[in-house]
């Protein structure tokens, strides 16, 4: 049987998924290589706090949020085309919520949840500490790297896989698969009981938020999601 020829647009999908594997394998590799050495310089107290949080922005948002933002400028793609709208918000908000309740459940019940902290990374308390402006300037920049850039990665990331491998089955989404396995193994994992259990709901979580923004058409809730769930608990 004669292979079938790539369309344009096909060509153009495939193009756009290996600029955002690639520049992300990079990062995050160069994560790994550095790691001891990095997160001794983030977390070293005697160091001011504004080039440590500049370093572990850049490392995250090389991670999660540089490669979109290369190939939305490549191919002049607003991020509001990705779901970035009014309509379907609070819909959008609320299922994605619905979502993260089994996630919620199992660090609750596990022991891990310590208290609800919005924009928590490893040097939050060091940027509240440092005093206007840099504390209202340094959770800003948490905000927009760690929960707009995360949550948001995800929803163009996920339509783009779609759109180059649909399914006419609403469940069987390769996008929301592909980023939740992919969330989960970029995460540390436990393989104890409850490690599994975080595992799976961590996965339930990621691919429902991701079928809740394809229902809805709205992204905010995959932001909502991060700013106010994943790096909050």
């Amino acid at each position: 049987m004669r292979k079938r020829s790539l369309t344009a647009e096909e060509k153009r999908l495939d193009t756009d998924l290996w600029i955002v594997g690639l520049v992300t394998l990079v990062a995050f590799l160069g994560y790994v290589a550095t790691g001891e050495r990095l997160m001794d310089f983030v977390t070293d107290g005697s160091l001011h706090v504004l080039p440590r949080l500049l370093v572990n922005a850049a490392v995250q948002f090389g991670v999660a949020g540089l490669g979109i933002t290369i190939v939305c400028i490549l191919r002049k793609e607003s991020f509001i085309r990705f779901g970035l709208r009014k309509e379907n918000t609070l819909r959008a908000v609320v299922g994605t919520v619905l979502c993260f309740v089994p996630l919620l459940c199992c660090i609750v019940a596990s022991g891990q949840f310590h208290g609800y902290h919005p924009f928590t990374i490893m040097i939050t308390a060091d940027v509240l500490a440092g005093g206007l402006p840099l504390s209202l300037l340094g959770m800003a920049l948490i905000a927009v790297v760690w929960g707009f850039f995360e949550g948001f990665n995800y929803a163009v990331i996920s339509e783009k896989i779609n759109c180059r491998y649909p399914s006419e089955n609403f469940w069987l989404d390769y996008g929301a698969i592909t980023c939740a396995v992919v969330c989960v193994l970029f995460h540390p994992m436990v393989f104890t009981p409850w490690g599994i259990v975080e595992m799976a709901t961590s996965f339930a979580a990621i691919y429902g938020m991701l079928l809740v923004k394809k229902r809805t058409g709205n992204a905010w809730g995959c932001v909502f999601a991060f700013c106010f769930i994943w790096n909050a608990i």
